[in-house]
C-alpha cells in the first residue's frame, strides 16, 4: 500500500498519455482490445509510441523491433542499478519488478531506496499502480476514439515528442548528456539530406541510426 501511495503521481501522469496511445493506435487500425493488450503486456510508453509511428509509415517488422529495442535499452542500466538491492529475492519476483520497470517507477524506487525505506513489496506497489494507470488510460482512449473522431484535431500525436522531451529534461543531468541528445536530434533531422547525393535512408531507420551514432560518438569523446 505504501508503494501504491508513492506511485499515485505516476498513475495520474500515465492515464492521459495512455489515452493518447489508445486513440492513436485505433486510428491506424488497432482494435480497442489489441491496443489494451499491447499496453498490458509491454508497458513501454515511449517505445510503444515509436512502434505506432513506424507502423503508420509502413515500416517493416524488423525496423519496428530494432527501433523499440534501441529506445528501451536504457532499462538494462536501470535494472542493473536496482539489482544490488534485490539480493535474496526469488527470480520470479525480480521478473515481475523488471516488467514494471519504467523511467518513472525507476526514479521513485531509487529515491525511496536512498531514503532506506524501499522494499520488494513497495516496488511492486509502485509498479502495480503505474501499470494500472497506463492500461486504464489506453482502454479509455481506445474506447473513446470513435467519439473523438480525427485525433489530430486534438494534437494527441504530439504525445510522443512531448514524452521524449519530458524524459530528456528529466534525465539529462549534465552538459555532456545534453550535447549527446542534441547530436542525436541533429543527425535524425539531417540524415534525410543525404538523399541529395544518392544515399536514401528509410525514415524508419533514422531514429535507430541517429541514436546509436550519437551514443557512440559521445562515448568516444567523453571518456
Amino acid at each position: 500500500m505504501r508503494g501504491i501511495n508513492l506511485g499515485m503521481p505516476i498513475f495520474l501522469g500515465y492515464v492521459p498519455v495512455g489515452a493518447a496511445f489508445g486513440i492513436i493506435a485505433t486510428s491506424i487500425g488497432f482494435t480497442a482490445a489489441q491496443a489494451v493488450v499491447c499496453s498490458a503486456t509491454a508497458l513501454a510508453g515511449a517505445g510503444q509510441f515509436i512502434a505506432l509511428n513506424l507502423m503508420k509509415e509502413g515500416a517493416a517488422v524488423l525496423a519496428v523491433v530494432a527501433a523499440t529495442t534501441v529506445v528501451n535499452l536504457r532499462y538494462v542500466l536501470f535494472g542493473a542499478t536496482l539489482s544490488p538491492h534485490l539480493k535474496g529475492m526469488p527470480l520470479g519476483s525480480q521478473a515481475v519488478l523488471a516488467f514494471t520497470l519504467t523511467d518513472e517507477t525507476f526514479a521513485v524506487n531509487v529515491a525511496d531506496r536512498r531514503s532506506g525505506a524501499s522494499s520488494g513489496a513497495s516496488m511492486a506497489g509502485v509498479g502495480a499502480i503505474a501499470w494500472t494507470g497506463w492500461v486504464a488510460g489506453t482502454a479509455a482512449g481506445a474506447l473513446a476514439a470513435s467519439l473523438i473522431g480525427d485525433p489530430t484535431r486534438w494534437g494527441v500525436e504530439f504525445a510522443m515528442p512531448a514524452m521524449f522531451t519530458a524524459l530528456l529534461i528529466a534525465l539529462a543531468e549534465d552538459r555532456r548528456q545534453a550535447i549527446a541528445a542534441a547530436l542525436a536530434g541533429a543527425l535524425a533531422v539531417g540524415l534525410p539530406a543525404l538523399a541529395a547525393i544518392g544515399i536514401v535512408i528509410p525514415s524508419s531507420w533514422l531514429i535507430v541510426i541517429a541514436s546509436m551514432a550519437a551514443a557512440t560518438i559521445a562515448a568516444a569523446v567523453f571518456k
